[in-house]
């Protein structure tokens, strides 16, 4: 008999935990639950979600990302400001359809993300 697994964690690796957590913290409205020297955790990503957690690593990001985050927004301009305003920079312009735009941004790491609308 095989086990379906779970996904318990989703794990950015970074230079500074604690700018990410400031980061992503600000902008998905957790808080951290648990802090080591080279660990950090968010709350869970919704009612039995995963942990969004952040892995102290010694070298820098450097490519694109193979995985990334599509965040579900009612107004892509508002909640890039907020984004921007934590310390993300844009990636590229509004793209998609009228109905259902999203953008590319990049956290303060340089990691990327999006954030959606109509979605």
């Amino acid at each position: 008999m095989t086990a379906t697994p779970k996904v318990t964690n989703l794990v950015f690796d970074c230079a500074d935990l604690d700018a990410m957590a400031a980061f992503w913290g600000g902008l998905l409205g957790m808080k951290t639950t648990h802090r080591d020297d080279d660990w950090l955790d968010l709350e869970p990503l919704g009612e039995g979600g995963p942990t969004l957690s952040f892995q102290l690593v010694p070298e820098r990001k450097t490519i694109k990302n193979r995985l990334h985050l599509d965040l579900d927004v009612p107004d892509i301009r508002v909640a890039g400001e907020l984004a921007e305003r934590l310390g993300a920079t844009p990636a590229t312009g509004p793209m998609g359809r009228p109905e259902a735009p999203f953008r590319v941004w990049r956290d303060p790491e340089g990691n990327e993300f999006c954030l959606c609308t109509g979605s």
